[in-house]
């Protein structure tokens, strides 16, 4: 059992950055992949951002490639999301989510969850 709590959102103005956390309990942390997904009102949750068991590799959704920066320090059992040059249509609520398959994947069939946290972007 992995368990996985988000923080770090809030309000925040357009070009403005932001980091979020994920904190994961568990002993298998270090062998899952790791994700970010986002939801915003009236839309299914997309994806966002995954990074491999050792932080070697990551993948980008096209939306967020080179402006969010996915990382993770498996001795604090913690994934981040650095957030920079935000724009209003970067307004969801962001999900971690740990998976134990053996690549790191976009779909939305991961093993664990967060509760997610609520990040706004005004214009």
């Amino acid at each position: 059992q992995v368990q996985l709590v988000e923080s770090g959102g809030g309000l925040v103005q357009a070009g403005g950055s932001l980091r979020l956390s994920c904190a994961a309990s568990g002993r298998t942390f270090s062998r899952c992949n790791m994700g970010w997904f986002r939801q915003a009102p009236g839309k299914e949750r997309e994806f966002v951002a995954a990074i491999a068991r050792t932080g070697s590799s990551t993948y980008y959704d096209d939306s967020v490639k080179g402006r969010f920066t996915i990382s993770r320090d498996n001795a604090k059992n913690t994934v981040y999301l650095q957030m920079n040059s935000l724009k209003p249509e970067d307004t969801a609520v962001y999900y971690c989510g740990a998976d134990a398959g053996s690549y790191m994947k976009r779909t939305l069939n991961y093993d664990y969850w967060g509760q997610g946290t609520q990040v706004t972007v005004s214009s």
